[in-house]
């Protein structure tokens, strides 16, 4: 699912080819997508974009209404764009065509199409359209923005509740735009168990995170807003590279070198270093766990 970075990525790239422009049209080919009929979707062509904005993990684009629209419905209008897991934006040249099962939608701009497509065969992205703020409040989660939260804010939103850290760091409610992937670089930044509980942390170790949230969220953000200025970002992943522990289970980590591990639950998984986040102790995942039973490894080699 594209996070904060993500997001801020598209946005950057979106800014110098449709803010200011024109819609002139949306082509819906699975309908599935619009969750919301007030403003209809055919009195948008014509708006004018005049913002661009990120809610949480969604896309926000801000029009003003169409002249043809009656007095006392002047807007601003909005165009809220929710990814999901395998939703991805695609900038193509103007009146492009939808690719057969995975296009969901086309936004038409005089310079080009903004495309969106959804892998696999499962339909979660969502598109709402709302007629004022009052209305675009209502699709925000309400978490707290990680980069501009002071120390006692987000101290006091995690420990609200007593839960693990991998849990409220992914709660839209609690913070918002960070999921799997950058869960696990910040924990893993951290040096803090996934399985750690909010209430039980200690001032230094909570401070640490904060830390390390800030740091990792503005440095893939810089990151990744670098390479949208020079291209579209057409290969939105969760998975790269140069990340520490996200998606390299089996690899040694950067920092000490011990192997990363997995834990699969739900259709998420979380991976981390033993080495660097548990004290050398292996999480029980699960399903593998209740399986190997005795032969389950409990700890990294040479740790005892």
């Amino acid at each position: 699912m594209p996070e904060m970075p993500d997001i801020e990525a598209y946005l950057e790239a979106l800014k110098p080819r449709i803010l200011g422009k024109t819609l002139l049209g949306i082509r819906l080919q699975s309908p599935f997508l619009l969750r919301t009929v007030d403003p209809p979707l055919a009195a948008l062509p014509g708006g004018r974009v005049e913002g661009l904005a990120r809610l949480g993990k969604r896309i926000v684009i801000r029009l003003t209404p169409p002249r043809t629209v009656s007095a006392g419905s002047n807007g601003p209008w909005f165009l809220v764009l929710h990814l999901m897991v395998a939703g991805r934006l695609h900038w193509r040249s103007a009146g492009a065509a939808l690719a057969k099962g995975s296009g969901l939608a086309a936004f038409d701009f005089p310079d080009g199409t903004l495309v969106l497509t959804e892998a696999g065969k499962k339909r979660r992205a969502s598109l709402h359209l709302v007629k004022d703020d009052a209305a675009l409040a209502e699709l925000d989660p309400g978490g707290l923005e990680p980069l501009d939260a002071s120390e006692a804010e987000f101290d006091v939103a995690l420990r609200k509740e007593n839960r693990t850290l991998k849990r409220v760091l992914t709660d839209q409610r609690v913070l918002s735009g960070i999921g799997n992937a950058y869960s696990d670089e910040i924990l893993h930044r951290a040096r803090l168990s996934p399985f750690a509980r909010t209430q039980k942390l200690g001032s230094e170790e909570m401070g640490r995170l904060r830390s390390a949230t800030a740091d990792v969220l503005q440095e893939w953000t810089d990151r990744l807003r670098e390479e949208a200025r020079k291209e579209f970002p057409e290969k939105v992943t969760a998975f790269r590279p140069e990340m520490a522990v996200h998606g390299r289970f089996g690899q040694p980590c950067p920092v000490c070198g011990a192997q990363i591990q997995r834990i699969v639950y739900s259709e998420n998984e979380c991976d981390y270093c033993p080495g660097c986040q548990t004290g050398g102790r292996i999480l029980a995942d699960r399903a593998l766990s209740r399986l190997l039973k005795d032969d389950w490894p409990r700890s990294l080699p040479g740790d005892g």
